[in-house]
């Protein structure tokens, strides 16, 4: 690549540099981390920064959307129970409902079991799934289409309703740096 030099009061050279020393200066993509374990938080900060991501946290619920409305994340990646069984589950009830947050991808970190399915909506085997004496009384299924990524979560609500959202995927507790950065990069905006 070629750079011309022009200063004042002398002549124009141009310089030959070498393509591989040369930086480009992208902004780092953000990552927002909401979980209520700290330890979590360190080893997926540790993993995602050694990537070259911006990673910032938060602790909760509250402090998530906080983290949201001002640091405008291209990911969030979130637990599913913090303080309460439901608080990850609000939280990505008002990522997919609010205006300010729709175009924010998000991924759900936990230790339940993903259940997997090659039927085409994966709502629909969600519900199948509650049939089941084995599933029925569990408050939460986590379920993944197999075939073409579709995910989501199908739980039982304080109120004792059952509420469905989509999801873009699944992180597995404990972190492993092998399964999440694809997973991050996949979905990252």
């Amino acid at each position: 690549m070629n750079v011309i030099l022009h200063h004042q009061n002398q002549r124009t050279k141009t310089k030959k540099l070498n393509p591989k020393k040369i930086e480009i200066m992208e902004a780092k993509k953000k990552v927002l981390l909401v979980d209520d374990d700290i330890d979590v938080i360190t080893v997926l900060k540790a993993i995602l920064t050694k990537e070259g991501y911006e990673v910032i946290s938060a602790m909760n619920k509250k402090e998530g959307l906080e983290k949201l409305r001002s640091e405008k994340p291209n990911l969030a990646i979130l637990d599913v129970m913090m303080t309460t069984q439901f608080e990850g589950f609000e939280l990505a009830q008002e990522i997919l409902t609010s205006p300010e947050f729709k175009d924010v991808p998000f991924l759900i970190q936990s230790s339940i079991d993903v259940l997997v399915t090659s039927k085409v909506s994966v709502q629909e085997m969600a519900r199948e799934f509650r049939k089941d004496p084995n599933f029925k009384d569990l408050q939460v299924l986590l379920v993944k289409n197999i075939t073409d990524g579709t995910a989501g979560i199908d739980y039982k609500g304080e109120d004792g309703k059952t509420y469905w959202f989509p999801v873009r995927g699944f992180i597995r507790k404990p972190v492993d740096a092998e399964k999440i950065l694809p997973e991050v990069k996949k979905h990252i905006n």
